[in-house]
């Protein structure tokens, strides 16, 4: 099988930050994918379930229900290895073009209060697990920490590190 591109960055030297994580042609149209890195992967421990759960039913519907976004949201969701959450919108874009719209719904997610938006039986498949304290917090300390201290390492991948291969015996290759 085809190695898939988000598996060749380079995990070891990624930082928090905001990423463009891949664009794709859908018709005639470009959608980009951002990594929004909140956790340093393998470095610290990652997002609680409870907690993304809620950052993903803050931040969809923010998007969703902003004036100028909303047309162009795809998709808000947590990534699997729970290091922080990825967002699709239309458009060819770049890390600084959506900085001002992460920045309000990270400070929407930090100030939020009373009830979470499609937090009930009928609207979610597991709709107890949620931790509106643990998602304010994760949400503040991504916007002050990252967001409002962005750096150019902040906003692209860190470069691939050459593949070195090794022979360890006759016939066998490790690849480094």
């Amino acid at each position: 099988m085809k190695r898939i591109e988000s598996f060749a960055v380079d995990h070891s030297n990624l930082r928090r930050g905001l990423y463009v994580s891949r664009k794709d042609h859908v018709g005639t149209e470009i959608v980009t994918t951002f990594d929004i890195r909140m956790k340093a992967p393998n470095k610290e421990p990652v997002l609680d379930v409870p907690a993304l759960h809620t950052l993903e039913h803050l931040g969809a519907t923010f998007l969703r229900n902003h004036p100028v976004w909303a047309e162009k949201t795809v998709y808000f969701g947590p990534m699997g290895c729970r290091t922080g959450c990825y967002a699709i919108f239309k458009g060819d874009l770049r890390p600084e073009d959506v900085v001002p719209i992460m920045r309000k719904m990270f400070g929407f997610i930090a100030r939020h209060k009373g009830k979470i938006p499609g937090a009930s039986a009928v609207e979610c498949g597991n709709y107890l697990s949620q931790d509106l304290p643990m998602a304010r917090w994760e949400a503040r300390k991504y916007l002050k920490e990252v967001l409002n201290n962005l750096t150019q390492k902040k906003l692209v991948y860190p470069p691939k590190e050459p593949r070195r291969i090794i022979q360890i015996n006759r016939g066998q290759f490790i690849s480094l």
